[in-house]
């Protein structure tokens, strides 16, 4: 197992404690089940944003390396067609 598995796993365990002890406190919690339903559709619709948060950042990152990579490759063969002509 290398080491960005275990950092995935990892954070997944974290994941599902954090949401298994505030499951269990929205359960316990002296409210109507009216006010439970609402609260955790509050957490499920902010987990969403979240997730899709990351994503857009992430591919943002990566639409940004792939666009300085082309424009590397491109002045590359720019310069190597340069000093050939040379």
């Amino acid at each position: 197992m290398n080491r960005n598995q275990i950092y995935i796993t990892f954070n997944g365990a974290a994941v599902v404690v954090a949401y298994f002890m505030l499951a269990l406190s929205v359960w316990l919690a002296p409210v109507d089940l009216s006010t439970k339903g609402y609260w955790g559709m509050g957490v499920l619709l902010l987990t969403a944003a979240l997730v899709n948060f990351v994503k857009l950042r992430i591919d943002e990152v990566v639409s940004d390396d792939v666009a300085t990579k082309l424009e590397k490759a491109r002045n590359e063969k720019l310069i190597s067609e340069y000093v050939a002509k040379a």
